[in-house]
């Protein structure tokens, strides 16, 4: 097929992610394949105790991958993109975003990052007697009003950050119901009306003028018609003009369920792990959890299908650091080497190195880590005398003490849960090196490790599959198994030796958590 003429007649599908550091866009074509992609880099700023992206920086954020998109599409296809059969939005999950009435932000927007509602958390589990993670919008909400803060007798709305960028372009105040999961338990596809009336009374003693289905965006769930793109929503992605309103989008989604989608791990027994600046592990579930676990949040795909999903804070963060002050040492050198050669070299060395690190041991806690019970971080790295000090076990370390906190929760799913893990589908950029992180993670967590070539578009992928998905007359996971049929993967199955030296490792990484407390305590 022309795929000229296919992007000149408006029948692409896109998708936008705003992810942790990079905001991608991504253009699908007749067989469900990116056709081009655009993107923009972005950090979050630590500001007044807290972790937060302006709104300036959404919106120039979202401009910016866009017009990135349609350069690529017209350099390559020499087409200017004005039209697409369907879109979809999709952001870093949790959070908290609250407007007045007149559409104001009332705060700063406090992200998934942020560890400072441990009280409020304990508070709400204790209520609900359902695991309610800091990073949760309800979370945040109830710290606001634990500690009186007085924006919230204002509050008209809160939602999401795919919520929030949904509503600009359509005018509408919904959420996919993956992402809704991240506000408030759901139940039945929508929000637990039993613990939504326990929590309004609770609203109702403090006196606030509202109840959470007022301020709460409505649930949708994969398919359902989400609204369509208006004249000012065309303008905020592209300020040129020239893309045309009245296209559709799909609900709104959060970066698990894109990622659930662009692995095809909807299904039971069926799991991924997104690994990048944090991680986090999505398995389906078969039946409910048989306790309530402090490291297990229940959440669901975007078709509402229970899901166990265990969240760790901190990843790959400190790896890329530590990569980074290596390339600048090269630098310093005067040496010239290719940046993405070297990367995969230093990564690739990893493998080279004693299974249990030669006694190293790093904690890459750049922010707080909940699973660990640490509210805030400091990135350390730690060796005895008698250490074997070498690159390749210096790189295995970083790599292994990015899954040591998820493989807790693993363990609680695997062994006190009786839950069947079949295989698990890594994506993200821990399995940027080819052949490392995805055989690392197999010996951590005893489970296959599945990479896909496709799976590098990540969650913009996903979510653009999504909106294709409002065209389908069909189940979810039959759709994807149609997009997946022919799609490329590799297993990697866990070593002996491998699971052997990671268990080593681990428990030394366990027994040393007293050194991180300490040096927060110091530092």
């Amino acid at each position: 097929m022309d795929l000229q003429q296919y992007i000149d007649s408006g029948k692409g599908v896109l998708g936008i992610e705003l992810g942790s550091t990079r905001i991608k866009a991504v253009l699908i074509g007749p067989n469900y394949e990116p056709i081009a992609s655009g993107g923009f880099g972005w950090e979050n700023q630590y500001v007044d105790g807290v972790w937060t992206y302006s709104l300036e920086s959404v919106h120039s954020g979202i401009q910016n991958a866009y017009a990135d998109l349609k350069a690529n599409i017209l350099k390559k296809y020499h087409v200017t993109l004005q039209k697409v059969r369907s879109l979809g939005i999709s952001g870093m999950m949790h959070g908290y975003m609250p407007f007045d009435s007149d559409g104001n932000l009332l705060t700063p927007f406090r992200t998934w990052r942020n560890n400072i509602t441990l009280e409020a958390s304990g508070e709400l589990t204790s209520l609900f007697r359902v695991h309610i993670p800091q990073r949760w919008s309800i979370a945040h909400l109830h710290q606001s009003i634990i500690h009186k803060e007085s924006h919230v007798k204002h509050l008209s709305f809160m939602t999401t950050l795919a919520g929030y960028l949904h509503w600009k372009l359509t005018g509408n105040k919904v959420l996919g119901v993956g992402d809704a999961a991240g506000m408030f338990p759901i139940d039945n596809g929508t929000y637990n009306a039993e613990l939504v009336s326990l929590y309004n009374r609770r609203l109702q003693d403090e006196g606030l003028p509202f109840t959470l289905e007022q301020i709460f965006p409505s649930v949708l769930l994969a398919g359902e018609d989400a609204g369509v793109l208006t004249t000012d929503g065309a303008l905020l992605l592209d300020p040129s003009g020239d893309l045309e309103s009245g296209i559709p989008l799909c609900p709104p989604e959060g970066d698990a369920g894109t990622g659930m989608v662009a692995t095809n791990t909807v299904g039971f027994r069926q799991g991924n792990v997104s690994a990048g600046t944090s991680i986090f592990a999505m398995v389906v579930l078969e039946r409910a959890l048989q306790s309530l676990h402090k490291e297990i949040d229940l959440v669901t795909t975007p078709d509402g299908h229970p899901v166990a999903m265990v969240h760790s804070n901190n990843c790959a963060s400190d790896l890329d650091a530590w990569v980074s002050l290596l390339r600048e040492g090269v630098e310093v050198a005067g040496l010239e080497v290719d940046t993405y050669a070297f990367m995969d070299a230093i990564m690739c060395s990893a493998m080279q190195g004693d299974k249990d690190c030669g006694g190293l041991t790093s904690y890459g806690y750049l922010s707080g880590e909940h699973i660990t019970g640490f509210s805030e971080g400091r990135p350390l790295f730690v060796r005895s005398q008698g250490a074997n000090f070498t690159l390749a076990n210096f790189m295995r370390t970083h790599f292994y003490t990015a899954l040591c906190a998820l493989r807790k929760g693993i363990d609680i799913l695997i062994e006190k849960e009786g839950v069947i893990i079949d295989s698990l589908c890594g994506h993200g950029g821990f399995f940027k090196a080819p052949d490392v992180g995805d055989q690392i993670m197999a010996d951590a967590f005893h489970v296959p490790v599945t990479t896909m070539t496709t799976a590098g578009e990540g969650g913009a992928w996903g979510i653009a599959l999504l909106a294709e998905f409002l065209h389908q007359k069909k189940s979810l996971p039959a759709f994807l198994e149609e997009v997946f049929q022919s799609a490329e993967s590799k297993t990697k199955q866990p070593n002996p030796e491998g699971v052997l030296g990671f268990t080593t490792y681990y428990n030394r990484h366990s027994k040393g958590l007293s050194i991180e407390a300490e040096a927060i305590k110091q530092v």
